[in-house]
């Protein structure tokens, strides 16, 4: 019973138990910018030239 109740304290301090939930979370995050860049690069191109265009160098 020591044992255990030791483990549980252990497991209960260890800072690696959601490793593969951080990996989830990013790999959702990467999987939304490149659905959103994918959909709207032709649009933020255009901004950005847009916006580039509009800066005059004097």
């Amino acid at each position: 019973m020591l044992t255990m109740m030791g483990r549980a304290r252990e497991l209960a301090t260890d800072d690696r138990g959601d490793v593969p939930g951080w990996v989830l979370i990013t790999m959702m995050t990467a999987a939304l910018v490149v659905v959103i860049w994918g959909s709207a690069s032709g649009l933020l191109g255009g901004l950005v030239q847009d916006a580039l265009d509009a800066v005059s160098f004097k």
